[in-house]
């Protein structure tokens, strides 16, 4: 399981990685560099409009992808995704400017943030999955966290390149050719990623599918026939996490650097931090809900959520390092409350024939209202006086859609055993 789990952690890191990477240039160097004619606003609009893209297709990976994982396995969808991804960051690091093809760089930008978008559509749900379906039913909640840990670790991966470099580099040597190395990297960590990932097995659960004529056989079919009131609620319960983490790690970046005054630097360290005490909570949080159940910590994580946003923008706008780091904290502790538990929630929601499908639309269903809207509507909402109050009418908004989304969600922890039917240890992860 450690060994399964350690490759679903790293190539989801990496896949990240290069999605996060985008996100964090598009916050500080590629409205100027793609968009030189529109007014800072714009361009920042602009160029957020091409990271949302990369949610927008996410959805549609997914579709794809699943329908790979639930006929013929989840490994085939580990390195597919993670090929894609990876092929893609490298080329949007060598995209010229506007200055240098004019109206085709952010035309090629947005072909290949909808090609990263496929990508890491599938990438969630086949990790997901290889951990889940591996884990022992009483620690499905602590082994899936491992692949909920890749994010934040590909979050801090691709801002920490980007501090160095900004740090290291003059602003003309960082907005020439600097924002581009975090951009090629992504080329080594896919290698490093796929060679990993060449060691692993199929899962318990889709070898016993294949071997009793159970597979599906339009897994889209049957999720939209049978389960499209569930997949609706699973994205409408996770949006407020997407929404959550790209307002803190893009649009308050980009706010904090051009509205507050606050350095670069500054408002990425705070981020990176709040971030990594975020990582480092990941997998107690799930070894919680193995005790207490999944659905009480997705309730008390949107609760968290709704009463939070407008501390949040208020702490935001003092531009007080101190202040903002707690206002990050807070919001991406109510965060993983929530996420930390949904790679054993969303595969107990699903039955195992349509379980890649159903589980990776409603999961990337949910980062195109939290993760693509979220950071153009709140850009266009902090135009105008401080503190922005309109973002935090759109974030509480979010978060009491998906409190009352997860309020309409069963529980699926599974029953733990009475003592005197226990298996020995070692015992059930063998049987599964």
């Amino acid at each position: 399981m450690l060994r399964l789990a350690t490759a679903s952690l790293v190539g989801t890191a990496v896949e990240f990685y290069d999605f996060f990477v985008y996100g964090t240039a598009a916050a500080l160097v590629l409205g100027p560099l793609f968009f030189p004619s529109f007014s800072p606003l714009a361009g920042t609009l602009a160029a957020f409009a091409t990271f949302g893209v990369g949610f927008v297709a996410r959805p549609l990976g997914s579709v794809v992808f699943g329908h790979i994982g639930d006929r013929y396995g989840r490994r085939p969808v580990l390195f597919g995704s993670l090929l894609l991804t990876g092929a893609a960051t490298v080329a949007v690091g060598c995209v010229p400017t506007y200055a240098s093809i004019g109206a085709a760089a952010p035309a090629l930008l947005l072909v290949l943030r909808f090609v990263q978008g496929i990508g890491l559509g599938g990438e969630w749900g086949g990790a997901v999955l290889l951990t889940a379906e591996h884990a022992p039913a009483g620690r499905r909640g602590l082994w899936g966290s491992f692949p909920q840990m890749g994010p934040p670790l590909g979050f801090l991966l691709a801002n920490g390149m980007m501090l160095v470099l900004s740090a290291n580099l003059t602003d003309a040597q960082f907005q020439s050719w600097g924002w581009r190395v975090p951009f090629w990297a992504a080329g080594l960590l896919a290698a490093a990623g796929l060679v990993l990932r060449s060691s692993l097995t199929e899962t318990p659960q889709f070898r016993e599918l294949s071997e009793t004529g159970q597979r599906a056989g339009a897994p889209v079919a049957e999720v939209l026939r049978g389960h499209w009131r569930l997949v609706l609620l699973t994205a409408g319960a996770l949006s407020v996490g997407y929404a959550t983490f790209y307002s803190v790690s893009t649009w308050a970046l980009a706010y904090g650097t051009d509205r507050v005054g606050v350095s670069s630097s500054v408002m990425l360290t705070c981020v990176m931090v709040a971030v990594a005490v975020k990582g480092a909570l990941t997998p107690a949080v799930a070894l919680l809900s193995d005790r207490v159940g999944r659905r009480p910590l997705c309730l008390a994580g949107s609760a968290l959520s709704v009463v939070w946003m407008f501390p949040l923008v208020a702490l935001l706008d003092t531009g007080e390092p101190v202040l903002m780091f707690l206002g990050f904290m807070v919001a991406l502790i109510a965060f993983i409350t929530m996420f930390a538990v949904i790679a054993a929630y969303l595969p107990e929601l699903y039955e195992p024939r349509v379980r890649c499908t159903g589980a990776a639309v409603g999961y990337n269903l949910a980062g195109v209202l939290g993760g693509a809207v979220t950071p153009i509507v709140a850009t266009a909402l902090s135009e105008g006086a401080r503190p922005p109050w309109g973002v935090a009418g759109w974030l509480t908004g979010v978060a009491v859609l998906s409190l009352a989304c997860f309020v309409a969600l069963p529980e699926t922890r599974p029953e733990p055993e009475p003592a005197s039917v226990r298996e020995a240890p070692g015992e059930e992860a063998a049987r599964v």
